[in-house]
């Protein structure tokens, strides 16, 4: 269990918007100068590090602008499904169209010629 488990959703975007707040702050760089790096205004980068919420395509920008994309895939690593395992997980049993077959009359198995 996480601690993020036990957090509402604006208290995590607090966190992270924090962070970000944070990087920017140790590298030394305006507001002013990340809003326009990134696209946005000063209004969105203040608005952004208070958790006041920003969207999903700004917050990336933002990262952009700050060289942390590469972080997005620790966040979400991709996963690999071999196509095997996909069949597998999709496949559903096979139904025979027609009955089952008559046995031949005694406990022998078929055999070619047999019909």
């Amino acid at each position: 269990m996480s601690i993020y488990d036990t957090l509402r959703d604006t208290q995590i975007e607090a966190i992270l918007c924090g962070r970000i707040e944070s990087i920017r702050l140790n590298r030394n760089i305006t507001q002013a100068e990340l809003g326009r790096e990134a696209g946005v205004s000063t209004r969105t980068i203040r608005r952004m590090e208070k958790g006041e919420g920003v969207s999903l395509s700004t917050f990336i920008r933002v990262l952009k602008a700050l060289r942390l994309l590469d972080r997005l895939d620790v966040l979400l690593p991709a996963q690999q499904i071999q196509p095997i395992e996909r069949v597998q997980k999709t496949a559903r049993p096979r139904e025979r169209a027609s009955g089952k077959r008559k046995s031949n009359s005694g406990d022998e198995p078929w055999k070619w010629g047999d019909e």
